[in-house]
């Protein structure tokens, strides 16, 4: 049985977040920095799994949308600020 279609939606919320608003803000941002980031953004949101993403844009209303981007905005945010200061970026 092949599972691999299995995704959590905030997996793409939170990369579409970093690659639009994070990462152009940063000079040169490491891989693993980013990477970090990623994890510990998606650790701290609920799980949203999905076969299809456009099974979720058609279930899901306007003010879910609205309130998963906003925390996907805030965990992202506070995943930057807790491993830049708790970690090395350069390592």
């Amino acid at each position: 049985m092949d599972f691999t279609n299995i995704h959590n939606y905030y997996e793409h919320l939170v990369l579409d977040y970093m690659q639009t608003e994070l990462i152009p803000t940063m000079e040169n941002p490491s891989s693993d920095f980013l990477l970090d980031v990623a994890c510990y953004a998606l650790s701290r949101l609920p799980s949203r799994y999905m076969r299809h993403e456009i099974d979720m844009a058609f279930y899901m209303s306007i003010e879910e949308r609205t309130k998963m981007i906003e925390e996907v905005k805030v965990a992202v945010d506070d995943a930057y600020e807790y491993i830049f200061s708790h970690f090395n970026r350069e390592e």
